[in-house]
């Protein structure tokens, strides 16, 4: 280890270790040499501002993977977390601390101060990669698992910071140059963004996004935008392969930023030292390691350097985070590969291997492949025996996964890919005490998770909602809720229960830590999560340029989510753009969904008289401009309305009120009665009104012939046949004479015109079922011309008739 001593041989102490962060081998070692250590005070690298929320790590209900998250209260957006998981190093430091009473804290620039500072291009070596390369591994990843994660060993330390310490001086002296091993992965400009982002999960860390390109060893994240992506300073990030002739080598060495963190933490630890310390613990990334061990020096250079640092008002608390924001895909920059794994090494001390084998055996029969134990016995046996021949102390990740892939998978790429998911990666999901602190609306949210027996996972699993019932009730609510304040924890599917009512609802839930940042900013809308849904969509519905159908569609979602508040608001609001609308397809566009609202009454105990009222205005309105709304359209615009008027006829049917019914009847009979509508929509009238009983199949088989006549073109007679028939293939199948009226049109055209009408006649037969194809083409064959023709001689020929019966009755043997 790398210490620090005052003259006298009684004077204080300062043990430096440098960790990887997440890094399970690291986490046994480190805790292995405190252990031994027995420092009366500890210095964790993280934000300074957290110091209060230390003594969270040992309350109950604590379960790691959480994080820290600090965030601006008046720009939520603008945050920053720093995940641990049980196996980070600084989480076992923490905890040893809690443990044995010894007083720690953090030594990193505060949140209020990576908040308010730019982002800056970080460190663009890999010391990773080049102490693999070193050591003649092409992986580093894979030199770091041997070296470190299978071996514990408390005095690793110190031969860390001399490889880490050797790094940075080749660094300092530019030895390392940008080219194709070290390039860095954003764009190193130095133009930056104009203020630090709001990220998702995992996507900032301890350094608040301090560092571009640094390794998962040092531990050194890799700031990312709030969509995920590798944040590039100037919006551009490099992801081709990068040959030498397309980089100009220069020579590189260590960040300001990084400077500024490191003259921080000596500040601290001389400030700790000070106060009277005599063995202090210093836990920091690896990389850090060799600039706060030996001497400290004077204070002058550091304090020049820290002096004037912008700072914001920030708050710091914990929040629960997962597995998969730790993993390198979810762009988290001091992310690992594997944390189901490195958890796994972490917790299950005895027959690590033999134990996580037998995990992958129960996903594999989780999803119904045949694995037994001898499967799990042979792999287990595999895995040592290729450790061995690489001369590694314990199999490792990389000889565990080809045992499975040889014996548990037969080489099946996509079962591995699962195994990798659920296991290597997993999902576990922390959680923090309920007197954390946080904002009222997450307290309220807590609360009525609490009452509603609901449970955050990070896992998807399906909920299916049986309406009839308070609790349920209650529980779709709160899933509406969130969805207007921009909570997706829930999304509503189609379940595996069939129901045509309006009584079952099912929706997929996953919990995603992200939400943290994304309630802290719904709760500038209220206190609790009604209030603040039924404010947000006040606001979202009385913003200008708001549509019929954005406030119809507002209306329902506040129905859906009991929003009463804002109901009377909405529905006032619609009224009057209704009444000022005199588009006939955004009323069309709004009448269906306004319809589905009335029917939410029965089951959700809403009084929709209101609604009513609104709904039988829009739908006058609908009927006296529908005339004017269908002359002179082209196809486009016809088979755009088309669409509208199916959906606002299955609307109306649905709502089954007389009155309704019969305007809309009597509108859609006046476009049928019209010959100066596109065809399309004449003909799906009169298809709409035969549905409806207003028109019998003698009078559609009129229409239809009259449709076909002489005066109209090929192209327009096309058009009625799909408005017409559009989709019910049946009709046809059912209604022979239709089917011989069509038959015969088709037989009478030219070679021309059939070419021309055909794209068209393609896509009207194409839509029906297969099945209906079928039963058409088979009564065209059977009949020659789909139907018996009307004024045929039906006499029979008895003569003929004569003879056939005497050859049946020869052929049965029985007398004439």
């Amino acid at each position: 280890m790398d210490v620090q001593q005052s003259v006298a041989s009684s004077g204080p102490v300062t043990h430096v270790f440098g960790i990887r962060h997440h890094g399970p081998g690291s986490a046994r070692s480190l805790r292995a040499a405190l252990e031994q250590f027995r420092p009366d005070a500890i210095l964790i690298e993280g934000p300074a501002d957290a110091d209060p929320l230390v003594g969270y790590v040992a309350a109950e209900g604590m379960s790691p993977p959480v994080a820290l998250l600090a965030y601006v209260p008046d720009q939520p957006a603008k945050a920053a977390f720093w995940p641990f998981a049980v196996f980070s190093p600084e989480w076992q430091a923490l905890q040893y601390a809690v443990e044995h009473a010894v007083p720690v804290r953090f030594c990193d620039l505060p949140a209020s101060t990576v908040l308010a500072t730019e982002d800056e291009p970080g460190d663009r070596i890999d010391p990773l990669a080049e102490l693999a390369a070193a050591a003649g591994y092409d992986d580093a990843e894979r030199w770091w698992d041997a070296v470190v994660e299978s071996v514990a060993d408390a005095d690793a330390f110190e031969a860390i910071t001399e490889a880490m310490g050797a790094l940075r001086d080749a660094a300092g002296q530019g030895m390392f140059a940008i080219g194709p091993a070290t390039a860095p992965t954003d764009d190193a400009s130095g133009h930056q963004p104009d203020e630090v982002r709001g990220i998702r999960a995992a996507d900032r860390s301890a350094t608040g996004g301090a560092d571009d390109e640094t390794l998962m060893s040092n531990g050194e994240p890799r700031p990312t935008a709030h969509d995920g992506s590798p944040n590039s300073p100037t919006g551009d990030t490099v992801d081709e392969a990068i040959g030498p002739e397309d980089v100009e080598r220069e020579p590189i060495g260590i960040d300001a930023h990084t400077l500024r963190r490191e003259a921080y933490m000596r500040q601290t630890i001389r400030k700790v030292l000070k106060e009277g310390a005599r063995r202090v613990a210093v836990v920091c990334g690896a990389w850090h390691a060799p600039a706060l061990a030996g001497k400290l020096g004077p204070a002058t250079a550091d304090t020049k350097l820290l002096k004037g640092l912008p700072k914001v008002k920030a708050t710091v608390t914990w929040v629960p985070w997962t597995h998969s924001r730790l993993a390198t895909t979810s762009g988290y920059g001091a992310g690992i590969a594997s944390p189901g794994w490195y958890h796994h090494l972490f917790t299950e001390t005895e027959q690590p291997i033999a134990r996580w084998l037998t995990k992958v055996a129960g996903v594999l029969r989780a999803h119904d492949l045949p694995v037994s134990s001898a499967h799990i016995i042979e792999a287990v046996r595999l895995a040592d025996t290729l450790a061995v021949l690489r001369a590694r102390p314990l199999a490792g990740l990389s000889e565990v996964t080809e045992a499975v892939r040889s014996v548990m998978c037969a080489g099946d790429e996509s079962m591995l890919r699962l195994v990798a998911s659920e296991l290597v990666v997993g999902e576990a999901l922390g959680a923090v005490p309920d007197g954390t602190p946080t904002v009222p609306l997450d307290a309220d949210l807590r609360a009525r998770i609490r009452t509603l027996r609901l449970k955050q996972e990070a896992l998807s699993r399906s909920l299916d909602l049986d309406l009839r019932k308070e609790r349920e009730v209650e529980r779709s609510r709160l899933l509406h809720r969130l969805r207007v304040l921009g909570i997706d924890w829930g999304t509503p599917t189609t379940g595996e229960v069939r129901s045509t009512g309006t009584f079952r609802e099912s929706w997929t839930l996953r919990w995603r830590p992200e939400f943290a940042v994304s309630i802290i900013e719904a709760s500038r809308w209220g206190t609790t999560i009604r209030t603040a849904a039924q404010a947000k969509i006040l606001d979202t519905a009385g913003r200008e340029g708001s549509t019929v159908g954005d406030l119809t569609d507002a209306l329902e979602i506040a129905l859906l989510a009991d929003l009463g508040d804002a109901t009377d608001g909405l529905i006032t609001r619609l009224e009057s753009a209704a009444a000022l609308d005199h588009d006939v397809t955004h009323l069309l566009a709004a009448l269906p969904g306004l319809t589905r609202t009335l029917r939410y009454g029965d089951v959700r105990g809403t009084d929709t008289e209101a609604l009513a009222h609104v709904a039988d205005g829009l739908l006058v309105r609908i009927c006296a401009g529908l005339p004017g709304a269908v002359t002179g359209l082209d196809t486009d615009a016809a088979e755009h309305l088309r669409t509208q008027l199916d959906a606002a006829h299955t609307a109306i049917h649905t709502r089954d009120n007389d009155w309704a019914t019969g305007e809309w009847l009597a509108a859609l009979h006046r476009v049928a009665d019209r010959d100066d509508v596109h065809g399309a929509l004449v003909g799906r009238a009169v298809r709409l009104l035969a549905d409806a009983g207003r028109i019998d199949e003698t009078e559609s088989a009129r229409r239809l012939s009259a449709a076909l006549s002489i005066g109209n073109t090929a192209a327009g007679k096309a058009a009625w046949i799909d408005g017409f028939l559009g989709g019910r293939g049946l009709l046809l199948v059912h209604d022979r004479e239709l089917l011989r009226l069509i038959d015969d049109w088709l037989r009478g055209l030219g070679d021309d015109m059939f070419v021309e009408i055909l794209p068209l006649l393609r896509r009207t037969f194409g839509a029906f079922e297969s099945g209906e194809r079928r039963a058409i083409g088979q009564a065209v064959r059977d009949t020659g011309s789909g139907a018996s023709r009307t004024g045929e001689d039906t006499t029979f020929d008895v003569e003929r008739g004569i003879v056939a019966m005497r050859t049946v009755a020869d052929i049965l043997g029985v007398p004439v």
